[in-house]
């Protein structure tokens, strides 16, 4: 609930001192925190920080994926607004790993599970992402399995 609290504090704060911006990208996600508690029967109680962490994540990707779309129909100015949604919602992320730090987990898994071959991709991915959680973008982790695999 400490992420859902720091949210509730920037968006007052936000609100006071007239960021228009950043207040209605905090009331989004507070949005879609809430949709997940209501979907969960956790309305009273609320979610876990890593669960709110996974609905930031997603929304960041969304947002990225959105700027990406919008690049490509030569939109920049909705792209930029993409991009800076994604970079306030990334303030309630745990810090990514970097690539190397992400490889080095991955041979260890592969080692630890005898993975050889493209059909161990999956199992792989998986047990890299249990491992990792929100630390890592799911499109890396599987990036560096499927050059280590194949």
């Amino acid at each position: 609930m400490v992420i859902k609290d720091k949210i509730n504090g920037d968006l007052k704060s936000a609100m006071l001192s007239g960021d228009h911006f950043r207040a209605e990208t905090l009331r989004g996600i507070k949005a879609v925190i809430l949709n997940e508690e209501v979907a969960q029967g956790k309305r009273d109680d609320g979610i876990d920080d890593s669960v709110i962490e996974q609905l930031i994540a997603r929304e960041v990707k969304k947002r990225n994926e959105s700027a990406t779309i919008y690049d490509g129909a030569d939109r920049g100015e909705l792209a930029e607004k993409e991009r800076a949604e994604a970079k306030i919602l990334g303030e309630y992320l745990p810090e990514q790993l970097s690539e190397g730090d992400i490889k080095i987990v991955v041979d260890r898994v592969i080692k630890e599970m005898g993975a050889s071959g493209p059909s161990a991709m999956g199992q792989v991915i998986g047990a890299v992402k249990k491992e990792l959680g929100n630390t890592a973008d799911g499109a890396v982790i599987a990036h560096i399995v499927k050059s280590e695999l194949i």
